[in-house]
């Protein structure tokens, strides 16, 4: 059997990786993050397009995106940077507080882009310094936090990539892994599949809630999900309704029975097999299962995707002939034999376990390897 290791954080939660991030606030403190990683080598910056005039619950969003992305096992260290001190401190705190990892604040007010860029890049290289110094050590699977998703799928996912990583998850689960899955309108079709693996009936009505809240608001928008779903991607790999890939989709969550359900964002607070309300763009789901405490990520494709995170790893998997040949760089597992009637179920799952065993010793995905560094926020409405 092969030995894991992973990082231990001051917390006791565990980690693939041993990143240092800087973390921008807002849209206009992305310069000085992204040149701050320039100037230090080794670190990554996350910039993305939020943070000023949102309220309410997308403010919140965003706050708990951040806040649990610099959280996150697989973050050694982080420097977060923003216009302002107020917000740019209520993170540092929250992530302080959460995980005892060391994280700077830095405002860019009263000093301007060079003083902060120079502040940040000592800081910075001190952080980085202390973080190569941290030694993998022996973990067990039952202490790390796991997600799935599927993306640009086709009849290939639903007939065998979604079920092999099925087979693999109730392993993960009963070795006491924590699983997160969501794509709430990409569950349509097997919404009822899902609500009768709730734990209890209490958790049921809790998901029946959440994904009719979700529907109700697309068509309140008068449009119909007909619109966006399946994909003009899905429709060419041969899925021809939203119904269809539903039920293509829940083939990966296996079948063990589903312990919560989850906001956007939110940490689980207990081990075995989450839903989590989330949006079906692959870069937001991912980048919130990230926020949530992921410190993996498996992801089925059909016709190929080629979606990564900054601080995650995505292991890729199809069994479309033609993807795994044509998008071959893209493919951290060929599961293609299940199609050929070459590979049984059980064994595709074995190579995906192979796979993710040498993706935590440290072994870089695809997605990695080829740069792809996706960090999408979630936004629910229009800014102020």
């Amino acid at each position: 059997m092969t030995e894991l290791l992973g990082f231990r954080r001051p917390n006791g939660r565990v980690g693939v990786r041993n990143h240092v991030i800087i973390l921008p606030v807002d849209d206009i403190s992305n310069t000085a993050a992204e040149v701050t990683s320039r100037v230090i080598q080794g670190t990554l910056s996350l910039p993305h397009s939020y943070g000023r005039l949102q309220f309410g619950e997308d403010l919140e969003l965003t706050f708990k995106t951040l806040i649990g992305t610099a959280s996150n096992p697989n973050v050694a260290a982080a420097v977060i940077i923003g216009i302002e001190p107020n917000w740019t401190n209520k993170i540092v705190d929250a992530v302080s507080k959460a995980t005892k990892k060391p994280v700077e604040g830095l405002s860019i007010e009263h000093n301007g882009d060079l003083k902060t860029i120079e502040k940040a890049s000592r800081i910075t290289k001190m952080l980085l310094q202390d973080a190569s110094e941290i030694k993998r050590e022996p973990i067990s699977l039952g202490e790390l936090t796991i997600s799935i998703k599927c993306g640009e799928s086709d009849t290939t996912s639903g007939l065998a990539a979604n079920p092999a990583l099925g087979r693999l998850i109730d392993r993960l689960v009963n070795a006491g892994c924590t699983v997160i899955f969501g794509e709430t309108s990409e569950l349509t079709g097997a919404e009822d599949f899902i609500a009768e693996r709730m734990a209890t009936p209490e958790l049921k009505e809790k998901f029946m809630k959440v994904y009719g809240d979700y529907m109700a608001f697309i068509e309140s928008q008068g449009v119909d999900l007909l619109g966006s779903q399946p994909t003009q991607g899905n429709i060419a790999g041969g899925l021809s309704t939203i119904e269809e890939k539903g039920l293509g989709n829940v083939q990966k969550t296996g079948t063990c029975p589903i312990v919560g359900v989850l906001g956007p964002a939110e940490t689980p607070t207990d081990k075995g097999l989450f839903f989590m309300d989330s949006s079906s763009a692959a870069a937001e789901m991912v980048t919130l299962a990230a926020a949530a405490g992921s410190v993996l990520h498996f992801f089925t494709t059909g016709q190929g995707n080629v979606v990564g995170n900054p601080i995650v790893p995505v292991v890729k998997m199809s069994a479309h002939p033609r993807t795994v040949v044509e998008m071959a760089e893209h493919i951290d597992v060929d599961l293609s034999g299940i199609i050929r009637r070459e590979l049984s179920l059980d064994r595709a799952a074995d190579a995906i376990s192979d796979v993710m065993n040498r993706t935590i010793n440290g072994r870089l995905t695809a997605a990695e390897a080829l740069g792809h560094r996706e960090f999408v926020l979630t936004k629910l409405y229009r800014s102020a």
